[in-house]
């Protein structure tokens, strides 16, 4: 009887890990718009020589013609921040109709 109820509970717990990850993957596909060029951040030569790694978000204000009107950090180091805002700066994104605010994480490592 243990067992059953065991055996019960888990498959409907993955069963509904495996709907939360279908749900991801298509809300991420769904959104975003396509870039057209990117440009790389320049890792810092500072930051190369503290062994400084991680991620950095930051939300980009893309305008209707594709190009990025402002960039906004949430997080990261404030050296590679800085790198990364400029090369974000620089992208270029796919024309549309309105003007679209999009979440960009860049990795860095040395």
């Amino acid at each position: 009887m243990r067992m059953r109820r065991f055996l019960f509970l888990f498959l409907v717990l993955w069963s509904c890990l495996q709907l939360a990850g279908l749900a991801q993957e298509q809300s991420a596909s769904d959104g975003g718009r396509k870039i057209v060029r990117r440009v790389e951040p320049r890792y810092p030569e500072v930051a190369r020589r503290m062994n400084v790694i991680g991620t950095v978000k930051v939300f980009a204000v893309v305008a209707a013609d594709g190009t990025v009107k402002a960039v906004e950090p949430v997080g990261g180091s404030p050296l590679l921040v800085e790198v990364s805002t400029v090369a974000i700066k620089a992208w270029k994104y796919a024309p549309a109709a309105d003007e679209s605010k999009e979440l960009i994480e860049l990795h860095f490592h040395p």
